[in-house]
């Protein structure tokens, strides 16, 4: 199966609606729409799409056009029920499931409430949920293994929401995107171009940055808005450039967005520093590392440096400001691409064991033993820890190494 890369080119900011009239323009059957949406227990709203032509340019609008009925107000947890509720693949549900969790955490932060808390009112309604549900449902449908987008248009003015008037861009969506650090770039209009559900798809699902593609398919969703330029958001769908190694194993690599902090410390113990670190990893942090290094006046000290969940990065922050004699730490935010991650059982001469396994494109590309299961044996079997390591070792070259070359 081939899997593609997409470019969604922002230059007029992103919506919900923009976003699936892009995919829906670039080749997204509507009727795969809306057979996967009549798996959602929603009702009361009919699908709106328009060939539309604007500063000449032609595309398609979409809208989730709603009836007089009343729409229940929604936590998060009611949407996670929905979700878990509806027909749908494991990966649109955790997709779709992602993206609200992008809303409800942004949600949370502004109005100082917890998750469990929020209260959906715009991003809880219906035409809302087809947006996200939607959007997930195109990424799997176009097969699209990564997506990409530009910078955003910061502009000014106010929009009318559900607690009155609220600055632009609305905070909900500035904290989705100030957690991801998402690029902006000066804009001189007025008015709401990057709305919330346009955020928590770019904030779960993209990556700033620009790629190398050839360019097969172009598709162009338009918002209601009228500006000087075309007001649409343009998707680029196509082939990675340059790959050198298949377009299904380039594109299987996992990526995510995680917050990097540091700080130097030269007035701990090394028992001081152990505690630290296994109070930050009890704390929510995914990697802890001291590098050695030298201070003003020559003095030993060490550079703390720790990855964590961006909504982490803060209480993570503050941790270390309040445990150790720091007086402050360098914060930014990074993207990873990561290998695929398993545990499989072998037959050795000491019975099933587990090892752990890396691989790329569904293809092993190394294995080893794991540590705490080699401890387990040797202490079972009173044999050197050294010794059951290289066994099962051996066992992994000739049998699952082996039969990865051999295919």
């Amino acid at each position: 199966m081939q899997q593609n890369i997409a470019y969604l080119d922002c230059h007029s900011g992103i919506s919900g609606d923009m976003f699936l009239g892009a995919m829906l323009d670039a080749g997204f059957p509507l009727e795969t729409l809306k057979q996967a949406l009549t798996g959602l227990p929603i009702t009361g709203y009919e699908l709106k799409l328009e060939q539309f032509r604007d500063k000449g340019i032609r595309g398609a609008r979409f809208d989730v056009v709603l009836n007089d009925q009343e729409q229940p107000a929604r936590h998060f947890t009611d949407i996670v029920s929905l979700l878990q509720a509806a027909t749908l693949s494991p990966r649109v549900r955790e997709r779709a499931q992602a993206m609200f969790r992008c809303l409800a955490e942004a949600e949370a932060a502004v109005h100082g409430s917890t998750l469990e808390e929020v209260h959906f009112h715009e991003v809880g309604a219906v035409d809302a949920i087809i947006d996200i549900v939607g959007a997930a449902l195109a990424i799997e449908t176009m097969e699209i293994a990564t997506l990409y987008a530009s910078a955003l248009p910061l502009s000014s003015g106010h929009v009318k929401a559900a607690h009155g008037l609220l600055p632009v861009p609305a905070p909900a969506t500035l904290e989705i995107l100030r957690r991801v650090a998402a690029p902006w770039r000066p804009c001189p209009v007025e008015g709401e171009m990057v709305t919330p559900t346009g955020a928590a798809i770019l904030a779960a699902l993209a990556h700033f940055e620009t790629p190398a593609i050839h360019i097969e398919r172009t598709g162009y969703g338009f918002g209601r808005t009228s500006f000087p330029w075309p007001n649409c958001l343009r998707l680029c769908l196509g082939r990675p450039v340059g790959a050198s190694m298949k377009i299904g194993e380039q594109a299987s690599m996992d990526t995510d967005w995680v917050t990097s902090i540091e700080t130097n410390i030269d007035n701990m113990t090394g028992e001081l520093l152990g505690g630290l670190m296994e109070r930050l990893l009890a704390a929510g942090a995914l990697d802890v590392s001291y590098t050695p290094l030298q201070m003003k006046k020559n003095r030993p000290a060490v550079m703390l440096t720790l990855i964590c969940r961006v909504e982490d990065g803060d209480a993570l922050a503050q941790l270390l400001l309040s445990e150790t004699g720091t007086l402050g730490v360098r914060i930014q935010q990074a993207q990873r691409r990561k290998a695929q991650r398993a545990q499989q059982y072998i037959e050795t001469p000491f019975g099933k064991m587990m090892i752990k396994v890396k691989l790329l494109g569904g293809r092993v590309i190394s294995a080893a033993p794991e540590y705490e299961e080699c401890r387990r044996v040797a202490l079972e079997k009173a044999l050197p820890l050294e010794e059951v390591y290289e066994v099962a070792r051996q066992v992994i070259n000739s049998t699952i190494i082996q039969r990865e070359l051999e295919n």
